[in-house]
């Protein structure tokens, strides 16, 4: 996973006064959890950008100075609710050796069978809840649609990797091929279906599909 560097300076006061200060000034007051006693510090506020105004994913590399230096990844941001300016950010360290759970973004791969027969494909999650070791958790988790076909759904368990636990139940719906008024007739023989055993965590409900 891809990792951003930020660099701060700690904090000496965490008042009410010294955090507005703070704001005034273009920097975002932020805590870092997870190594013992909390650490405060702050940032500019432009050094978070690529963090926050992104659909992906990143870990973080805190640079406070002095030669320190702390691996996390943000936890939680609390923005200005008339400006959108970013008021606080809480981070949690990271280890090597220490699992962690993030939410990493679905990135889709091929046409599903059903589009190309008119349906549409519809996305219940575009992030997954996953726990693994940092250094094994991805950029984004890859799902192939190719073989779904109207009805068919494509669930968590079709995902799974030995990188990491997917925090979901196994029933979870990821994304799926629904009908559309312009769906049109599967022309293809029978010989270029894709048997149910290829299609892992994927279920056809032809009832459903029709009633809709």
């Amino acid at each position: 996973m891809k990792s951003i560097t930020i660099n701060g300076s700690k904090r000496e006061s965490v008042g009410k006064k010294a955090t507005k200060a703070l704001r005034n000034a273009g920097q975002v007051p932020c805590v870092l959890y997870g190594g013992g006693e909390p650490l405060h510090f702050a940032a500019d506020e432009i050094a978070f950008k690529d963090l926050v105004y992104t659909p992906d994913v990143h870990t973080v590399s805190i640079e406070l100075g002095g030669g320190e230096k702390f691996n996390a990844v943000l936890q939680d941001i609390q923005f200005h609710p008339v400006t959108d300016a970013i008021l606080h950010m809480d981070f949690y360290q990271i280890f090597d050796d220490k699992e962690i759970t993030m939410e990493i973004p679905v990135h889709t791969v091929g046409t599903a069978r059903g589009v190309k027969n008119g349906g549409v494909l519809r996305y219940n999650l575009r992030r997954l809840k996953v726990k693994g070791l940092p250094g094994n958790l991805p950029d984004f988790i890859e799902a192939d649609v190719t073989a779904l076909k109207i009805g068919n759904k494509l669930y968590v368990t079709a995902l799974e990797s030995e990188d990491y636990t997917i925090q979901h139940p196994e029933n979870t719906v990821v994304c799926q091929v629904k009908t559309s008024r312009n769906i049109i007739a599967d022309t293809e023989d029978d010989e270029d279906e894709v048997a149910p055993g290829d299609v892992p965590a994927t279920e056809t409900d032809d009832v459903a599909a029709v009633k809709e």
